[in-house]
């Protein structure tokens, strides 16, 4: 959504066998089906359909030898191979607004993602995906399991499919990516080297214009250092189902609309820092429960685009180490509009985004708990490039520009503006909240003026530039927060 592309006669159309065919969900990137953004490769590389290349002459690319290698004389049992190597280095002038104590700060991370999926006709396949990654830098800090891993089983699981009831039906279990939800309340944790991933079973039946998923799952623990020792962690839980309509086409002037509606519960279980929540003097840590019923409505024309969410979330927060409890009550909305003009040549995407997420009253110790909160990983650049501000009691605005002069390059401009919720709640960090809030005045925030860079070198090799500077307010600088430059360059190679 927002982010700017050429239009083509065939803007809306999956490139050729790089997808699977999962009917009207196959439009655009094919995220509505539920494995995450497919072009030519895929965030989730298990979700890219390689099988066309049975035909040695549909090759175009060096490395498509690598992509489908037959096994038998049928080519009905066959292995494709699938890489990623990303080179990330940034600078920040006052990480975490100043919280962090590390000014100055220049880091550098490197990561391998390279897996292999092994097809036994067409009902059962094997995905393992190997993983490794290192961090260095000046002045650097949060250097843990999630920027260093010593080479470990990122994903590893069977996948059991089946035509049944007119639908393409299908069973993954063990160590998977999960992507089926909105990225901006789950996503894939892209700043540090370790995605997530998790382990338990999904199962999913795609209908032409009808799907539905149901999944469990508990993450995947990776805090030993030692190689091939990632286990379970029973304590954080992620379920829930969710349908997905492909709404029928409607006209808007001449506009032809295509658009699909999601309706989902994602059910969270969860401890540690993440589940602290914020009291007058500091915070109190527990175990929380979190049930999000939620909506997204999201669709496109040739000339604009549009998506728009709810999300209410209940559920339970239990103090530690005693038994009390307190009830969540809490509530997210998401909406992002615009505009392209595809006969332009910049192919111009003006646009709004606004987000509001429901913040709380740190002064009470009984009652609801009010802070929304997004425990896994939300999409990173979604609100904010720096990372700096959680999706936690914030009302965020943010104009969008993006263009694209040239099919290989484009240019993304936004700047939020961000205030408080609820002026009784603290201001949070994407990991807990800021110490700085206490005494905190005021509901204005800031202001992060940002833009990236996309450039694809060629369909292997791209490279994405950020840049940002979060301006706070006064309230924020007086009450010890600091303004800061952020600049972030990536250069990704993938197969």
């Amino acid at each position: 959504m927002g982010q700017p592309r050429r239009v083509y006669p065939l803007q809306n159309v999956a490139p050729n066998g790089h997808q699977g065919r999962w009917g009207n969900f196959t439009r655009g990137n094919g995220e509505s089906a539920g494995f995450g953004p497919v072009g030519r490769y895929g965030v989730a590389p298990w979700a890219e359909d390689w099988s066309y290349l049975r035909d040695p002459k549909l090759r175009n690319d060096p490395l498509d030898i690598l992509k489908f290698i037959p096994l038998n004389d049928q080519k009905t049992i066959w292995l494709s191979f699938s890489g990623e190597t990303r080179l990330r280095n940034w600078y920040e002038e006052h990480p975490g607004l100043g919280a962090s104590g590390h000014p100055g700060s220049g880091r550098f991370t490197a990561r391998n993602l390279y897996g292999a999926d092994l097809h036994l006709g067409s009902h059962i396949r094997l995905f393992g995906q190997l993983i490794n990654g290192d961090a260095a830098g000046w002045n650097g800090y949060g250097y843990g399991t999630t920027y260093r891993k010593k080479l470990d089983a990122q994903q590893a699981f069977i996948e059991i499919t089946e035509n049944m009831f007119g639908a393409k039906t299908g069973f993954l279990f063990g160590r998977q990516q999960f992507l089926d939800a909105p990225s901006y309340l789950l996503y894939n944790r892209e700043t540090p080297n370790v995605p997530i991933s998790w382990n338990g079973f999904r199962y999913y039946a795609i209908w032409d214009n009808i799907r539905i998923d149901a999944y469990d799952f508990v993450q995947t623990n990776i805090n030993q250092t030692k190689m091939f020792h990632d286990t379970e962690d029973y304590g954080t839980r992620l379920y829930g189902f969710n349908t997905t309509v492909a709404v029928p086409a409607f006209h808007i002037g001449k506009q032809q609309v295509h658009s699909f509606l999601d309706l989902f519960y994602i059910g969270y279980k969860y401890a540690g820092s993440a589940a602290a929540i914020s009291t007058a003097t500091g915070t109190k840590s527990g175990f929380q429960t979190r049930n999000n019923f939620g909506f997204r409505w999201y669709g496109s024309a040739p000339s604009f685009e549009y998506s728009i969410g709810a999300d209410y979330q209940g559920g339970t927060f239990n103090y530690a180490k005693t038994d009390q409890k307190r009830s969540v009550d809490a509530y997210a909305i998401n909406a992002t509009f615009g505009y392209r003009k595809p006969a332009s040549f910049l192919h111009p995407f003006i646009g709004i985004q606004t987000d509001i997420y429901s913040g709380g009253n740190s002064h009470k110790t009984t009652g609801s708990v009010g802070t929304f909160a997004t425990p896994f990983s939300p999409q990173t650049n979604y609100l904010d490039t720096t990372t700096y501000i959680a999706p936690a009691n914030l009302i965020s605005m943010s104009p969008i520009l993006s263009i694209t002069p040239r099919h290989y390059i484009s240019l993304r401009l936004k700047a939020p503006v961000l205030w408080r919720e609820n002026t009784s709640d603290a201001v949070y960090s994407s990991s807990a909240r800021y110490a700085f809030s206490t005494g905190l005045n005021g509901r204005y925030v800031g202001i992060v003026p940002q833009a990236s860079l996309l450039i694809q070198l060629n369909q292997h090799l791209s490279w994405q530039m950020y840049g940002a500077r979060f301006i706070v307010s006064h309230n924020l600088r007086e009450a010890g927060a600091k303004s800061g430059s952020y600049a972030q360059s990536n250069l990704v190679f993938r197969f």
